[in-house]
């Protein structure tokens, strides 16, 4: 009978806290058509607004904002994204930024690697105008073989045509590859003067986070 009693006493006890929990949920909002509405639960006729969740002493607990219709929410969710994207990319810039500064930690490092380059660059030239020019000496020998048949060409031996055609398509390759060659010192610069652009501004700013206070360096 007493352990009926003592759990009865204590189911009671906790329908009421439930129900003063309840009650101290109070929520408030102005409607559309200028009505202050207070209710227990979320306000259905503000819905489209935000509303306030109130202490029990009347004080401000938190905003609740309006509901989203599927458009909203979808438009929502774009601009969520959008933003992560934009985070993300942000972060990548300052990864970026910080492998081209451990790289470059100075003017003097990046001014070398761009000669070092370029020098690449201008070795390929270099090995493709030699082969250009022994090519220019094959189509020499090959017009002299020409000479024999001046009066009637189309006698000159079907080999004497073949190493002729081939010797010009070489060339021809040959002073593509070099212009290629040309354009590519022209790319190399470019990226090292961008780059150059952005190393400056980071420069700046790690000689200017290592500086000391104005106070330190007057003592």
């Amino acid at each position: 009978m007493l352990l009926r009693t003592a759990l009865t006493v204590i189911w009671v006890s906790a329908a009421f806290l439930a129900s003063q929990a309840q009650a101290q949920q109070i929520y408030t909002c102005v409607d559309g058509k200028g009505r202050k509405i207070t209710a227990d639960r979320p306000i259905i006729e503000c819905i489209d607004r935000t509303q306030q969740e109130l202490n029990s002493s009347g004080t401000v607990k938190r905003q609740v904002g309006p509901s989203l219709t599927a458009q909203e929410r979808a438009a929502q969710e774009e601009k969520d994204k959008a933003a992560a994207e934009a985070r993300a990319r942000e972060a990548e810039e300052k990864r970026r930024d910080r492998a081209l500064l451990l790289r470059y930690p100075s003017r003097a490092v990046h001014d070398q690697e761009r000669v070092i380059a370029l020098a690449q660059v201008d070795e390929v030239i270099k090995a493709s105008n030699k082969r250009t020019s022994e090519l220019a000496e094959q189509r020499k020998a090959i017009q002299a073989e020409f000479e024999f048949y001046a009066k009637d060409p189309g006698k000159a031996p079907p080999g004497l045509k073949r190493k002729l055609e081939e010797n010009e398509h070489s060339s021809t390759v040959q002073r593509k590859f070099i212009a290629d060659q040309e354009q590519e010192k022209k790319r190399v610069n470019q990226r090292f003067d961008e780059e150059l652009v952005k190393l400056k501004q980071l420069w700046a700013l790690r000689e200017g986070s290592m500086s000391p206070p104005a106070s330190t360096a007057k003592n």
